[in-house]
């Protein structure tokens, strides 16, 4: 009678006998540390195929982004620093250069690109509005729908 009344201890349990085991993954080469409050971190190309990109990097630097410098980063030697070259001190890997820029600005920048989207939607569907025969008419339904292998909703 005294076996049913004693408890396991909290230290024989344990929760590594009922976690599933470790998935070996290849390391992501694009791994960036976590940004400091009020930005947002962003890979952005500086070369492709060996040709230096400087329209891009430039256009970034005007709409808000800045190059991320190791000093300005906890653990900097567990990223990739250019060595040497016109980004030298800045955290970087293969072509790709680490930006940082303010959330407002990254939330400004995607209401704009959104309108844009829109309107140029807009533009298309007017224009097949007016090619319509009536004999034979258009139907412009957009829709996308994403799923995860969860049951549809409507």
């Amino acid at each position: 009678m005294e076996k049913e009344k004693q408890k396991t201890s909290r230290a024989n349990q344990s929760r590594s006998k009922s976690e599933r085991p470790k998935v070996w993954v290849p390391p992501s080469s694009l791994d960036a540390p976590p940004a400091p409050d009020g930005f947002r971190y962003r890979w952005i190309r500086a070369e492709s195929v060996g040709f230096q990109d400087t329209k891009n990097i430039t256009g970034r630097i005007r709409e808000g982004y800045e190059l991320v410098r190791a000093e300005e980063i906890e653990n900097a030697s567990d990223y990739p620093v250019l060595e040497e070259g016109r980004y030298k001190g800045v955290v970087g890997v293969g072509g790709l250069l680490l930006a940082k820029v303010p959330n407002e600005i990254a939330k400004q920048r995607q209401d704009y690109m959104t309108q844009r989207h829109k309107e140029r939607n807009e533009a298309v569907d007017n224009d097949l509005m007016k090619e319509q025969d009536k004999r034979m008419p258009i139907n412009i339904d957009r829709q996308s729908r994403v799923t995860f292998g969860g049951t549809k909703k409507s």
